[in-house]
């Protein structure tokens, strides 16, 4: 992953509530608490950086005094997050989610000041050590093996530049690239080519899925003459590959196959691509008629119904703006169902409001 981070192992700690007053009955301000901020153009790596120890640690809470029996609450501490973060404690349970801007999630409470309850002694704040978890989010996320031509095709279609070279595994942290239209852009993640097992952690699997899952929609690229991803491992068609990473995806997380998704039929300009393609456009049609011919374990439960097929070649830029015009298309459409369920939901709201009113009248 070189300079790329997705896990950051950080000290959390609640304020130190103040002493309480016997004498008058003062109660000590309670401690700061500890908030993590999602804000953009932050990232772990720059967490790291700017804070080498990892700690974070809230104000301690005033103490009670004769001018001021209720002491004022201790300062609480922020930290920046990038957007896109799952915040987990140290045993793996989830504390909380940041995916948009400004929004904040408790990971420290402060300790109560000393009162009557604690005979006037403060309490130590909550100390946990907590890991932040980065799942990227991006519109599209470009899901293939090693050497289906992801980067070129994200160089293409966006303003990205990713290394690309012709052996397996160019990619070795994820990509973001923006497509520019003329009214927005958009954002596309390259995200590091699976292998065979990736669901169950070979090769970084996990690593590697667990970012798929913040993107919105998914655009395989297959290569059309096949995959073989070295001389020990099997061949696989295009068909077969597209079954494959279809696989991968199921087990790692079911829910992964629900999302809108586009194919991309990449290195159109090799030698035999159109009768390759051809062969792949009619085993995609009627994909049950040729499930016999493979592997048990290679067949998925459910086979993913792709919104476009687009043939494509990096290499002569063939088929590419008609892929940017199927990615806008498809985002616009599911962008339009969102809009259309927000209204149905809010309109059935106001139904049973309204329902409710009449009941009492």
């Amino acid at each position: 992953y070189c300079s790329f981070i997705d896990d950051l192992r950080l000290y959390v700690r609640g304020g130190t509530g103040g002493m309480g007053y016997p004498r008058l009955g003062g109660e000590g301000g309670r401690g700061g608490d500890v908030w993590f901020v999602a804000q953009e153009r932050t990232t772990l790596k720059s967490i790291k950086d700017r804070y080498p120890q990892k700690r974070f640690v809230a104000g301690a809470g005033a103490n009670s005094s004769v001018r001021a029996l209720k002491g004022e609450k201790g300062k609480d501490c922020e930290v920046h997050v990038p957007l896109g973060i799952s915040v987990l404690c140290d045993d793996g349970k989830q504390i909380g989610e940041l995916n948009t801007a400004g929004e904040r999630c408790l990971v420290a409470r402060g300790g109560l000041g000393g009162s009557l309850a604690t005979n006037f002694l403060p309490c130590k704040g909550q100390r946990r050590i907590v890991h932040l978890d980065l799942k990227l989010i991006a519109d599209v996320g470009l899901v293939g093996f090693p050497n289906a031509g992801k980067s070129s095709l994200l160089s293409k279609v966006s303003h990205a530049k990713p290394e690309i070279a012709d052996y397996a595994f160019t990619t070795i942290k994820p990509e973001l690239g923006k497509i520019m239209y003329a009214d927005y852009k958009q954002v596309v993640a390259d995200l590091p080519g699976l292998i065979e097992g990736a669901h169950a952690n070979k090769g970084m699997g996990h690593k590697f899925l667990k970012h798929v899952e913040r993107t919105k929609q998914l655009l395989l690229v297959v290569d059309v003459s096949g995959f073989q991803l070295s001389f020990k491992t099997r061949f696989r068609t295009a068909f077969e590959t597209i079954l494959l990473l279809t696989k991968e995806l199921e087990l790692y997380k079911e829910e992964l196959l629900t999302k809108p998704a586009l194919l991309a039929i990449n290195k159109m300009d090799l030698p035999n691509a159109k009768d390759n393609l051809n062969e792949l456009m009619k085993q995609l049609q009627n994909p049950q008629d040729f499930l016999h011919l493979l592997q048990e374990d290679v067949i998925p439960e459910s086979t993913i119904k792709f919104k476009d097929i687009i043939p494509v070649s990096t290499c002569t830029g063939e088929g590419i703006e008609e892929l940017k015009t199927c990615i806008r298309k498809s985002l616009d459409e599911e962008a339009e169902k969102e809009n259309e369920d927000y209204r149905k939901k809010k309109l059935l709201l106001l139904r049973t409001s309204g329902d409710k009113q009449m009941n009492r009248g």
